[in-house]
């Protein structure tokens, strides 16, 4: 179950940007729910008419561990939505 409590974790996930022309990520911060899932939490200057978020604050995404620039980063890669299992008669 993805439960968010006040002690939450919280890390550093990168957000790809749309629009921009090139491969850009916006660092900001997420609530770790699981090992490998994240509520994106904005920055403290997040503007969507500057910067077109692929999951805005809010989204919960899956995020992947791979490495930029010689260090390892979690990047949201897809969205995250939880699909209650089938009651079966």
């Amino acid at each position: 179950m993805l439960a968010e409590t006040d002690s939450s974790i919280k890390s550093t996930i990168y957000i790809p940007l749309l629009e921009e022309g090139t491969v850009v990520f916006r660092p900001t911060q997420g609530v770790a729910l699981d090992t490998s899932i994240f509520r994106v939490l904005p920055t403290d200057d997040y503007d969507p008419e500057d910067e077109v978020w692929k999951f805005p604050p809010g989204a919960v995404v899956r995020c992947e561990k791979q490495k930029r620039d010689g260090e390892e980063i979690l990047i949201a890669v897809s969205e995250y939505s939880v699909i209650p299992a089938r009651r079966l008669e």
